[in-house]
């Protein structure tokens, strides 16, 4: 344990981190410059320079007020920073507001990782979560009205303010499962991951629910070790999912049949409404940006309707090509690996299922969305992780990020404790 600790001591001395802090407030800046370059103004100037000095302030001082691991923050700042360029490129007002969404999101993340430092009992708190994720996933069938057109009613609108109450429902989930699981009390944990996903069903979100569904695979199956468990709940959730689409295809699962036929040959469905207009330009401007993309403000994509969400990712592969986009996927990897790592050295089983499940959402986001966009699996209305325009999917992303911090803050602890009855010096 002490060898451990002296390790960590000269990692946290170590010029890595700096590194790797000045790669990414590099990368941001340089972006904005170029915009600057090829059009300057006085928003381009003001975004140059306080979006680069933001993202090194966050890097800086945010983990000396609050103890974080500092490789994640980077990692999440780099794809956060990422995401407010492309918006900006796209849509000033936009990248404006991704702005204002990211600092939303580093309160959801540093008031996440306080719960978990503070909060040590949860027992009187779970019911009540419960209560509230219900509520909220209600709405959207009171407020159905203002989801005509769209494929899944999953968002509410109240005025001008719309948001989507799943995205928020995601972080107490972990909470709820979290703690169901670290007691064994697994059949609370079915049961209660079973209303959510009807929920969601119900709201044809599809691939909300499957990222809940893989996050609680994932928690189940570090909680029990049961492969035979996880393999019968899979083969009933298909089986179940199955019978559905195959009764009410061409009803209540209409946009689902248009999906994956669009997946299958989106140019066949070109023309046809619902049909694979977005997915085939999505094809053609990813193609266009080959290996090393068309570069920073010379692409196009404004032909994709949802190019600011969730096709946001084929706007990385248009403008930075392949190369690039594969680093960033290494990134999200990266996040998902430490999440994980982060779990491993807990001693606390709660803590350890919470950095998991935050590893897991963050994972099986990733996968269905860039899996969806790329053709391997057929398209969901999902938003990519940190890059998507939107402030309920930035604030629940970083929220979750919260949650593994939060689990980062209390090994930590844990090892201080650790060194204080060993009789070391608290000295660096």
């Amino acid at each position: 344990m002490n060898i451990a600790l002296k390790n960590q001591r000269k990692a946290g001395r170590s010029p890595r981190q700096n590194g790797l802090t000045g790669l990414v407030v590099a990368f941001v800046f340089f972006g904005f410059l170029l915009l600057m370059l090829q059009k300057p103004s006085l928003m381009n100037a003001v975004m140059l320079a306080a979006v680069p000095l933001g993202l090194w302030a966050v890097e800086m001082i945010l983990p000396r007020l609050f103890s974080m691991d500092r490789l994640l923050l980077s990692l999440v700042d780099f794809l956060c920073g990422l995401g407010i360029l492309l918006q900006y490129r796209y849509n000033a007002g936009r990248g404006l507001e991704q702005c204002l969404n990211y600092g939303a999101g580093l309160v959801a993340m540093v008031g996440c990782g306080l719960a978990v430092r503070c909060i040590r009992s949860w027992k009187l708190l779970v019911l009540p979560m419960m209560a509230c994720c219900c509520a909220l996933l209600i709405l959207p069938f009171v407020f159905r009205s203002a989801n005509a057109g769209l494929g899944a009613t999953a968002w509410v609108t109240f005025g001008s303010f719309r948001m989507q109450p799943s995205e928020i429902v995601k972080i107490a989930y972990l909470f709820v499962l979290a703690y169901f699981l670290s007691r064994r009390r697994v059949v609370f944990a079915l049961a209660y991951t079973g209303v959510m996903l009807a929920f969601l069903v119900a709201q044809r979100d599809l691939g909300t629910a499957a990222i809940y569904g893989g996050a609680g695979v994932v928690m189940l199956y570090a909680a029990t070790s049961s492969l035979m468990l996880i393999l019968g709940l899979a083969g009933a959730g298909l089986g179940a999912v199955s019978a559905l689409y195959l009764l009410f295809k061409d009803s209540f699962f209409l946009t689902v049949q248009n999906r994956i036929r669009n997946w299958l040959d989106p140019f066949a469905t070109y023309d046809l409404p619902g049909g694979g207009y977005q997915m085939a330009q999505a094809l053609i401007a990813m193609a266009n940006g080959s290996w090393w993309g068309t570069g920073l403000g010379l692409g196009d994509i404004s032909r994709i309707p949802e190019y600011s969400s969730d096709f946001i990712f084929s706007a990385v592969m248009n403008e930075f090509g392949l190369v690039f986009s594969l680093l960033v996927i290494a990134v999200y990897i990266l996040i998902v690996l430490r999440s994980a790592d982060i779990a491993l050295r807990s001693t606390s089983a709660f803590h350890a299922l919470l950095a998991l499940g935050g590893a897991g959402l963050i994972a099986v986001q990733t996968f269905i969305i860039i899996g969806g966009i790329t053709k391997l699996i057929p398209m969901t209305g999902v938003t990519v992780p940190f890059l998507s325009y939107g402030g309920t999917s930035l604030v629940s992303c970083m929220g979750i990020m919260g949650v593994v911090q939060g689990v980062a803050n209390n090994n930590e602890r844990i090892l201080r404790e650790d060194r204080l009855l060993a009789g070391e010096e608290d000295a660096p």
